[in-house]
């Protein structure tokens, strides 16, 4: 089966980091049908470097922004699906790089009725530095540089570098919604518009992407998980403010145990 992916990058005010993103998936074996960078509210630099990257990648790439009113993931993310038109929505941050296989083996796992969670490695600040300025692409790494790194704390793990098919293993976890993130998810889009994609009512950091994943399961899209398949590079940041995780998290339990679906401030509003 033939699919379209729209990759939606959501980005704030770290252009570097976006620019070895962006790097990244133009290095792909298989390529997205597009880019969104979904923007929240990043400053000149980081428009220019879209802008740059928008007469060399080899797949379209277009730029999602609203204005910086604050932590408004899940806003821009909306924004995102709203200007992309892909089947296959993958969710990536603008600070984690992905592996050439990247694209390829979310189709891979690709299935109806299913949202596939990728995992990480995170990098240190010293090696993020280092990315960043262009002095390393750890993505070029052999298994003895990636030995070394570890060994040198600048890492925190390797072992999902290893690929492994698509194994039954993979659906242990279907009617689980803890640990999902979108700093490296692929949802059909026809299940986003069902459950009217984010609730903007999360403001600030913390668990609307819990939310996403608990909605899509009330309504039967069960999970799976790409471990060892669907890597990516997350490079070092600062904690992000955490004013309003506490009602963000009150607000996730409630909808445990309610029966809402349909995001209350959500998707529809962009059309």
């Amino acid at each position: 089966m033939s699919i379209s992916i729209s990759v939606i990058v959501t980005t704030y005010n770290r252009p570097r980091a976006l620019d070895c993103v962006l790097s990244s998936l133009a290095n792909q074996l298989v390529l997205p049908a597009e880019i969104i960078v979904a923007d929240d509210g990043s400053g000149a630099e980081t428009a220019h470097i879209i802008q740059s990257w928008q007469s060399r990648m080899p797949c379209a790439i277009k730029h999602a922004w609203q204005a910086d009113e604050g932590f408004r993931a899940a806003g821009i993310r909306n924004r995102g699906v709203a200007a992309s038109f892909g089947d296959y929505l993958i969710f990536l941050d603008g600070d984690c790089l992905v592996f050439d296989d990247f694209i390829k083996n979310h189709i891979a796992l690709s299935e109806p009725d299913w949202m596939v969670m990728g995992s990480r490695i995170l990098c240190n600040a010293s090696l993020t530095k280092e990315i960043e300025s262009r002095n390393k692409n750890p993505l070029e790494w052999r298994t003895l540089e990636w030995v070394r790194s570890s060994a040198r704390k600048e890492v925190n793990r390797i072992f999902p570098l290893i690929r492994l098919p698509n194994l039954p293993l993979r659906k242990m976890r279907s009617f689980s919604w803890k640990g999902v993130r979108t700093f490296n998810l692929g949802v059909w889009r026809k299940d986003f518009f069902t459950i009217n994609g984010f609730d903007e009512s999360f403001q600030g950091w913390g668990h609307e992407d819990a939310d996403l994943a608990v909605r899509l399961l009330k309504t039967g899209v069960k999970r799976k998980d790409g471990q060892c398949a669907l890597p990516v590079l997350h490079l070092w940041h600062q904690e992000s403010n955490r004013t309003n995780e506490a009602e963000n998290f009150r607000r996730l339990m409630s909808r445990i145990d309610g029966a809402q679906t349909k995001a209350s401030c959500g998707l529809n509003q962009y059309f």
